[in-house]
């Protein structure tokens, strides 16, 4: 019978087999360790000389790191650790040999690693990392739809901006000229609100920032939801029981990942126990001031003003209500019209900004006369416009980036590790 490693506890004391790759072996000559990974998980598989067959042991001694191999054996209890298993292999046949692996288990550099990322993805910690991933992208979808959104994807080709354009990639576009790839899919999703009442899309987003930092990609996932009657308290309300729920969700489906990526789950644990701090803007940019930054009232946090906001908090922070003349066009304001009614959410241990939200500007007139102030196309935002004259409603909306996310729950420095194969301004191989 063919199973999974991480099915093993399912079978002790049975004959099964396990199809998977070396990644690390051992032997004393009478006995040998193969490190087993399959996807599922890792096992130890154990060949005594004088259990098997000569022939079976002479293949054992021709292995390489990362042959590709079927095992099969009786699955029995470790020794020594609890709730893990082995295999005590009576049989081996080898899918391929394994050329010399050009990744070994000592350390390497970044840019080494970065060039056979093909080939690194098979390491622990990136399987943990890829793990980690999936169930965030899994738990996201899972909250929306608890509050009643619906998925509905924008198109990656849009013919303007969303925030600058600036940092837009431009194509060309057969006789229609250019268009460019897209920043969020968040208009679009306003236009789907008046269809479902609640929508969430989910892909691929592109910036043309030369931007060098650990937080930004070229090529990102980004989650941009947007909601009918909802107003900007009950936006944050929304974020906040999404970030819970993806940190509840992590804590109970990943103490393996996490135990891989030795990640402190008691600083978890605490996002889930308590409420998030909220802060106006002003009253961040106090605080910080106070604590030593010297930053200025109308400027943005920069990375180190994050960090030390956050530094002493168990629990993300919202900083809220920014000046309007810092923001972007599409924000709703305040009865002053001087503040936006929007949000930047912060993470915890250095996670920096994770998540931005807004309740959006339903006024036909007022967006219009921002539009023009902006110096945008009023053509090309008509049918945004026309958003307002048709039914426009209160409505507000957030985008979680979803390495940034990875990156915290994970623990690792850099983003270029939370995302299969990493486009950064310098890198777009393999």
């Amino acid at each position: 019978m063919n199973i999974f490693i991480d099915q093993a506890s399912q079978f002790t004391d049975k004959t099964v087999t396990i199809r998977g790759w070396i990644y690390n072996m051992r032997s004393s000559g009478s006995i040998a360790f193969l490190q087993v990974r399959d996807g599922s998980g890792f096992m130890q598989a154990v060949v005594s000389k004088s259990e098997v067959e000569e022939s079976i042991w002479n293949i054992v001694e021709g292995l390489t790191q990362e042959s590709s191999v079927k095992l099969t054996g009786k699955i029995t209890r470790h020794p020594k650790q609890d709730d893990v298993f082995e295999m005590q292999v009576e049989s081996v046949g080898v899918f391929q040999k394994s050329e010399e692996y050009p990744i070994s288990l000592k350390d390497h550099g970044p840019d080494f690693l970065l060039d056979n990322r093909h080939l690194w993805l098979r390491s622990k910690k990136q399987w943990a990392i890829l793990r980690l991933r999936d169930v965030i992208t899994t738990a996201i979808s899972e909250y929306l739809h608890q509050e009643n959104f619906i998925r509905v994807d924008s198109p990656v080709f849009t013919p303007n901006a969303c925030e600058g354009t600036t940092t837009l990639f431009p194509v060309p576009y057969f006789d229609l000229g250019d268009v460019y790839l897209t920043q969020s899919g968040q208009l679009y999703a306003e236009a789907a609100i008046a269809s479902v009442g609640r929508c969430y899309d989910f892909g691929p987003v592109f910036r043309a920032e030369k931007s060098k930092t650990k937080r930004h990609l070229t090529e990102f996932w980004m989650m941009d939801a947007e909601s009918a009657f909802v107003e900007h308290e009950e936006n944050m309300d929304i974020q906040e029981g999404l970030v819970k729920h993806i940190v509840a969700k992590v804590l109970s489906s990943c103490k393996k990942e996490l135990d891989i990526l030795e990640r402190n789950t008691e600083t978890l644990q605490k996002i889930v126990d308590k409420p998030f701090v909220r802060y106006t803007y002003t009253e961040a940019i106090q605080k910080l001031n106070e604590l030593g930054s010297d930053i200025k009232y109308g400027e943005d946090l920069g990375n180190d003003d994050e960090g030390m906001l956050t530094k002493d908090s168990d629990v993300p922070i919202f900083v809220e209500r920014w000046p309007a003349e810092i923001k972007p066009f599409y924000m709703k304001r305040d009865e002053t019209g001087k503040i936006a009614l929007n949000n930047d959410l912060i993470a915890t241990e250095g996670g920096g900004e994770i998540a931005g939200g807004s309740q959006r500007e339903d006024n036909y007139e007022e967006l219009l006369k921002r539009i023009k102030e902006e110096d945008l196309s009023e053509e090309d935002f008509a049918w945004y416009l026309d958003l307002r004259k048709y039914g426009s409603v209160p409505h507000s909306g957030f985008g979680f980036g979803l390495e940034r996310l990875v990156r915290w729950m994970s623990g690792v420095q850099h983003v270029r590790e939370c995302i299969p194969f990493p486009r950064v301004v310098n890198r777009v191989k393999p």
